[in-house]
């Protein structure tokens, strides 16, 4: 085994979603023995109406610690998996494990320990479906107390435990603390748990199994049959995650990165098709001036004016002591001579409007503060956009003949994004324009 290359392969939950997905999956594991190690989401959506297992937790976790009718709930949670076992024909029980479930949520064992079930309960049935070893994460994927996670104590415990397996199944999105207290990435991050496992055994590739094609160039919700990116570097990745590109977790770059893994994203339902494959690096004929067009909605403007602002020393500096203090983190900061503006989720700067407004007046006595709740970013992103001459006039026509007002610029000073603020209502309409004007 010292010759063979070593891949991860991550399948989320549409892929997990019932027994035929099972059986995809198994096909898709054997047909290439170099994938050795094997990360699961909790069962998704079997179809539009149904409801995701995690969902389900959530729900089942505030009846049961409220004093609820959590136990129909429950119920439900358990004939998902028990489906899939009786379709698979497996021998394997989970009662056990659904009475410590319930036990636990009774005692209020927390929403993170609830939400890291449907993981752990899919880890164990799908490793008994491969004939893998099941490693629980929370052996081996670290957090603080306060549950930040710990990449370089993770590396090391993990690392250490999966050389002694051949072939393991390892639950994603959650791990513990040294108190032995369970902890989840955000919403998506059995992404990041692939992202992890990778670097601990020093993969060759970090698959990602899904139910898309690969990164399209823009919203299929929005844009009618958008091209897929045959291959992006981590830094174009990085940028559409964060914009709202959602086929991968955006925290899942940085394990891979550093140690130069590719992530290649694959069709659980067509493994045929190439996907899309991301690295460290791309070949000059390989480069496409936009690599994706993402966005999200619902921002909020911040512009304040006061005479004079560039000759201030510290000004910015106080300007972003004033959000700090608040906890809020800014999105961007356009700026001119006298005036800078900041971009910030609508949602955190309504929760603490009066706080943020009392610490602008006090660090910075501006001389007016103007607010645009009306918000929406679309940012358009593509290592070689800056060797196209032109494509930012392109941009600003598309945008012009479209009817769609811009509220701001900022381009990147990686030149591989520009973003533009546009009305919520213009989202949509800005996507399309762009994407017929840089895609087709």
């Amino acid at each position: 085994m010292a010759d063979q290359k070593i891949k991860v392969a991550k399948f989320g939950g549409s892929s997990l979603a019932d027994a035929a997905q099972f059986r995809k999956v198994k096909e898709i594991v054997n047909a290439d023995p170099a994938r050795r190690y094997i990360v699961p989401s909790a069962p998704g959506k079997r179809d539009s109406g149904d409801e995701k297992v995690t969902d389900l937790l959530y729900r089942c976790y505030e009846e049961a610690s409220s004093g609820g009718r959590y136990r129909r709930i429950l119920n439900k949670i358990r004939g998902r998996y028990q489906e899939i076992i009786d379709d698979l024909g497996l021998e394997l029980s989970l009662d056990r494990e659904f009475d410590l479930i319930e036990r636990a949520f009774l005692e209020h064992a927390g929403a993170e320990y609830a939400a890291s079930r449907g993981e752990y309960l899919n880890g164990i049935l799908l490793a008994a479906w491969l004939g893998y070893e099941f490693v629980d994460a929370a052996g081996g994927i670290r957090f603080d107390r306060n549950g930040n996670f710990e990449d370089e104590r993770t590396n090391f415990f993990l690392g250490d435990r999966l050389r002694k397996v051949e072939r393991a199944v390892i639950p994603g999105f959650y791990g513990s603390d040294d108190a032995g207290n369970i902890h989840t990435f955000s919403r998506g991050g059995s992404d990041v748990t692939g992202a992890v496992v990778a670097r601990a055994v020093g993969a060759d590739l970090y698959e990602n199994w899904t139910d898309v094609p690969g990164f399209l160039l823009a919203d299929p919700g929005i844009v009618d049959n958008p091209k897929k990116i045959d291959v992006m570097t981590f830094g174009e990745l990085r940028e559409l995650s964060y914009r709202g590109a959602t086929v991968l977790h955006e925290e899942a770059v940085y394990p891979v990165r550093r140690e130069g893994i590719s992530i290649h994203i694959r069709n659980t339902n067509h493994p045929e098709q190439s996907g899309t494959v991301i690295c460290r690096s791309i070949l000059p004929e390989e480069t496409v001036p936009v690599t994706g067009i993402a966005g999200k909605k619902n921002f909020t403007g911040i512009s304040i004016a006061k005479n004079r602002m560039n000759a201030e020393v510290g000004f910015c500096k106080r300007l972003l002591e004033a959000f700090e203090e608040n906890g809020i983190v800014c999105e961007h900061l356009p700026s001119g001579i006298d005036t800078i503006s900041v971009i910030l989720p609508r949602d955190e700067f309504l929760a603490k409007q009066e706080n943020i407004m009392d610490s602008l007046h006090r660090h910075l006595r501006p001389d007016k503060i103007e607010i645009d709740e009306d918000m929406a970013l679309v940012t358009v992103v593509g290592k070689g956009m800056r060797s196209v001459c032109g494509i930012a006039a392109r941009f600003f026509t598309a945008l012009g003949d479209a009817g769609v007002n811009i509220k701001m610029i900022d381009m990147g000073s990686n030149e591989i994004n520009c973003t533009i603020g546009v009305s919520n209502r213009d989202f949509e309409t800005a996507i399309r324009a762009l994407y017929e004007a840089l895609a087709r």
